[in-house]
C-alpha cells in the first residue's frame, strides 16, 4: 500500500511541473538564408508555424519540442523564384507540404540557452539535427492576460542532405545556389490551461 501511495505521489509531482505551451502562429516565423551566385544572400520566410513545447518546469532537459512549418507559404519577395522553390526542382510542395521537427534530446547551456537535438523531416528525408535554442522566462500578455514565453532555434543545413539538389553552374565558376542554408525559428508560446473537470452529479 505504501508503495502504491508513493508511486501516485511521484506521478502527481511530475504532472505538477509539466506544462504545455502552444505556438502562437500569429507571432511565429520560419526563416532561411542562402547564398546566390556565390555573392549575395537571399533571405526568405516559410509559411505558418505550428506546434508545441511540453515544458518540464523542474528540469528543462526533460522537455519536448514539436514544430511543423508550412512550405507552400515560402516567400523570398520574388514570385517567380518562389514558384520555382515550390516546384519539384526544390521542395515539391504538392508531395511534401511541411517541414517537421521533433526533439529527441535537450541539453541545458548557460542561462536560457539550450541545445535541442531532434528529427528534422524535409522533402521526405529525416535526419537528426541540433538547434542552438533559447527559451524565455514566463510573462503575462498585457492584452489577453494569458501566460506567454518565447522559443527560438537556429541551425545550418546542407540542402543536398535532403534531396534538394537542383543547381546551375556559373561561367566564371561556382554555382547559382549555395548548398548551406541557415535556418531559424522564432515562436511566441501561449500556455495551454489544464481542462477543468466538471463536478460529479449527485
Amino acid at each position: 500500500m505504501k508503495k502504491l501511495i508513493l508511486s501516485a505521489a511521484l506521478t502527481l509531482s511530475s504532472f505538477a511541473f509539466a506544462s504545455t505551451w502552444e505556438i502562437d502562429t500569429a507571432h511565429a516565423a520560419g526563416n532561411f538564408a542562402v547564398k546566390h551566385m556565390m555573392l549575395s544572400t537571399v533571405n526568405g520566410t516559410l509559411g505558418d508555424v505550428t506546434g508545441k513545447v511540453e515544458m518540464d518546469d523542474k528540469d528543462v532537459t526533460k522537455s519536448k519540442v514539436e514544430v511543423s512549418i508550412d512550405v507552400k507559404g515560402i516567400n523570398t519577395k520574388q514570385p517567380k523564384r518562389d514558384d520555382h522553390l515550390r516546384s519539384a526542382d526544390f521542395f515539391d510542395v504538392e508531395k511534401f507540404p511541411a517541414i517537421t521537427f521533433k526533439s529527441t534530446k535537450i541539453e541545458k547551456g548557460e542561462g536560457s540557452k539550450l541545445k535541442v537535438t531532434g528529427d528534422l523531416t524535409m522533402h521526405g528525408v529525416t535526419k537528426s539535427v541540433t538547434l542552438d535554442g533559447e527559451i524565455s522566462a514566463e510573462v503575462k500578455n498585457p492584452f489577453s492576460g494569458a501566460a506567454a514565453r518565447a522559443f527560438s532555434g537556429t541551425t545550418t543545413l546542407n540542402r543536398k542532405d535532403y534531396g534538394l539538389n537542383w543547381n546551375k553552374a556559373l561561367e566564371a565558376g561556382g554555382v547559382l545556389v549555395g548548398e548551406d542554408v541557415k535556418v531559424s525559428v522564432e515562436a511566441e508560446l501561449v500556455k495551454k490551461e489544464a481542462a477543468k473537470t466538471a463536478p460529479a452529479k449527485k
